[in-house]
């Protein structure tokens, strides 16, 4: 039973799964008054602790004070509600690069009571428009230097009213800027209900079709007094450090809710490859990383004999498998634990992790305390230690989708289903064993084949395509593209680095095929469906960077 609604706009109530469609939720271990806003928390409540002169925020050239947070946050919220109009409920969509001015943005939004969706600045046209539609977005907030491809949608768009920029970069001021400065300081926030959405993630399934997550004022603070406190056991002298966008509830997790719920510290950067993240753990003494296991090989291999991370307590590993090898190279190579965890968007971070002192290579771990996993078949019954099928898992957040009937797939029975197949030991322990679905997972980011073959079959050069992931050395998987052509069109390396950039130009760049495989015919059933697993058994070697 859900607790008191403040929203006067109940889209995001009224879009709810139905109860009976929604997972069991453990909530014993954790209690919080029935209204909570969680940017309050994070913020000014932090401040009422005694770390308001404590450093919260690093980037753009500056440090931020959890005072000058809390109070950033709170012109911005005054702004949004006396200037704009927003109203508890309403959606807003935030797009920017990490940066202090994408916190404060998200921060101040939530401080209004408004439902955040928080885009990467990769995004196209095409993917902003899915997202505007589906959560019905009325005001977008947009780093100046990034505004192209979101004014582009206003034409088109049944929703979106107006675009208001803000400096992302500490050299153009934006609308937002001046009009918050303007306003007094004193604090400002709507008591929003613990139950009332204040998060939706998107995330794309193997469709290629967008799925928005819906996220309480709770469950976001839920998973930093879940994984955050138990797992990384967070310190007010942390300095968090990454490279997920923000825009993943990974980054938004590890890089904003983790440090400002224990009065920690983060480094926020737009550019964060892997010599940014030496670089940047040497310049700030860093303490905790989250990243993807492909950066942690690349960190290894760009480091040079005096490379310092004496100061890392650990590296947090998610967004794929981490392999066995990539476990034992980075404790030799750093003297420093490597933790793999295994999150989602549906579930909002980390449910499954190992922890200090208990890592094993190509282990998962066990549940986070509240959670409860298993390894189920296809009739939801559990299967015998080591015997390779379904995870579910259930705990104090879970999967609830705005409107969409792929509800019933990931949720079955209360339990939610990831769609990784797992294998249990003996022991109790979780092994990542694949994907379920034909999701391609590549350095961090979740791709959908399918929006790539869209994309791909928009160019007047191809007659058919199928796209699956194909193994590589470097990055664990890449996005590979079997490609028939127009008759008289060579099929050569000139081509295929033309198709590739007419997929960067047309939806996310890191989305593009880093492989591309010219074919004849692609192998189809008799219904005419393609069969890509035949594909996969075929595949060469990746050949194109």
């Amino acid at each position: 039973m859900l607790g008191p609604s403040t929203h006067t706009d109940s889209f995001s109530r009224d879009n709810l799964p139905a109860e009976e469609l929604q997972p069991v939720f453990l909530l014993d271990r954790f209690a919080y008054p029935e209204h909570l806003n969680a940017a309050v928390e994070l913020t000014d409540r932090m401040v009422e602790k005694g770390f308001g002169d404590r450093v919260a925020l690093v980037g753009q050239g500056r440090s931020r004070t959890y005072a000058e947070l809390a109070d950033w946050t709170s012109r911005i919220a005054r702004v949004l509600i006396e200037d704009y109009g927003v109203k508890p409920g309403n959606r807003i969509l935030i797009r920017s690069a990490n940066t202090p001015a994408l916190v404060a943005c998200w921060l101040g939004a939530t401080k209004a009571g408004a439902v955040v969706v928080n885009t990467m600045p990769l995004l196209r046209k095409k993917e902003l428009m899915q997202h505007l539609e589906k959560a019905e977005v009325s005001l977008a907030l947009c780093d100046t230097r990034m505004l192209d491809e979101l004014e582009a949608c206003l034409p088109e768009s049944r929703h979106l009213k107006r675009i208001v920029g803000f400096d992302g970069s500490s050299g153009f001021e934006g609308e937002l800027d001046r009009t918050a400065a303007a306003k007094p300081s004193g604090p400002c926030w709507v008591e929003t209900g613990r139950d009332d959405v204040a998060l939706l993630g998107f995330t794309s399934g193997s469709t290629g079709v967008p799925k928005a997550t819906m996220h309480f004022h709770r469950d976001l603070l839920m998973i930093a007094d879940g994984y955050a406190r138990e797992v990384l056991e967070v310190q007010p002298e942390d300095i968090f450090v990454g490279s997920p966008p923000l825009a993943f509830t990974f980054g938004l997790g590890g890089l904003a809710i983790f440090p400002l719920r224990f009065g920690a510290s983060a480094v926020l950067l737009e550019k964060a490859a892997p010599p940014d993240l030496i670089r940047i753990i040497e310049q700030h003494r860093a303490t905790i990383c989250f990243t993807a296991p492909t950066a942690y090989r690349a960190m290894m291999l760009a480091m040079d004999e005096g490379a310092d991370l004496s100061s890392l307590r650990c590296a947090v590993s998610a967004g794929e498998t981490l392999p066995a090898p990539v476990f034992e190279a980075w404790a030799e190579k750093t003297g420093k634990p490597i933790l793999d965890g295994i999150g989602g968007t549906e579930m909002l971070h980390i449910y499954i992790s190992n922890r200090f002192g208990d890592a094993k290579p190509g282990c998962t771990g066990t549940p986070l305390t509240g959670y409860e996993a298993k390894i189920v078949d296809d009739e939801m019954n559990e299967v015998p230690r080591g015997t390779p099928g379904h995870l579910a898992v259930r705990g104090p957040v879970g999967c609830r989708y705005l409107a969409d009937d792929r509800q019933t797939i990931f949720v079955r029975d209360g339990w939610n289903l990831p769609g990784d197949t797992f294998v249990q030991d003996e022991e109790g322990y979780f092994h990542f064993a694949a994907r379920s679905d034909d999701m391609i997972v590549s350095s961090g980011y979740n791709i959908a084949g399918p929006e790539v073959e869209a994309a791909l079959l928009a160019h007047p050069d191809v007659i058919e395509c199928g796209v699956i992931g194909a193994p590589d050395a470097e990055r664990g998987i890449v996005v590979q593209a079997h490609v028939v052509l127009r008759e008289g069109v060579p099929a050569d390396d000139a081509t295929a680095k033309a198709l590739q950039d007419f997929v960067k130009a047309t939806i996310a760049p890191y989305k593009y095929p880093r492989s591309v495989i010219f074919t004849d015919a692609l192998p189809k059933t008799e219904s005419g469906k393609i069969q890509r697993f035949r594909l996969k058994n075929a595949a060469p070697t990746p050949a194109n960077a």
